[in-house]
């Protein structure tokens, strides 16, 4: 059983943006992080991680706080799962924990296909 959780919010951005570029299916063939700021400081009003493109087009930005992960979509979420580690407002959806990054990715496949 794993005891310790992942709640910084810089490491679950880089576990997020590890997650977007290393697959290579349906809408992520065309996905790329750019921007990245590789020294940033998470601050409570979230801070700019980078920016997700697809295709060359923003989709998302990341943002990151102490303890999440925001990922900011230009469009509303088609689905977002009931979690505990993970919540929505509008076309944010945030990350509460490295656990929560796999199906937060899966938030934005669904969101990028319609």
């Amino acid at each position: 059983m794993v005891k310790d959780r992942i709640t910084d919010g810089r490491r679950i951005g880089q576990l997020l943006a590890s997650e977007l570029t290393g697959l290579q299916r349906g809408p992520f063939a065309d996905i790329s992080v750019v921007d990245a700021d590789r020294d940033v400081e998470p601050t409570p009003d979230g801070a700019f991680a980078y920016r997700v493109t697809a295709n060359d087009t923003e989709v998302a930005v990341v943002e990151v706080t102490p303890e999440t992960a925001r990922l900011v979509l230009n469009a509303e979420p088609v689905t977002v799962p009931e979690r505990n580690d993970i919540t929505a407002d509008g076309g944010t959806v945030v990350v509460h924990s490295g656990a929560a990054v796999k199906a937060t990715v899966d938030v934005l496949e669904q969101t990028l296909s319609g």
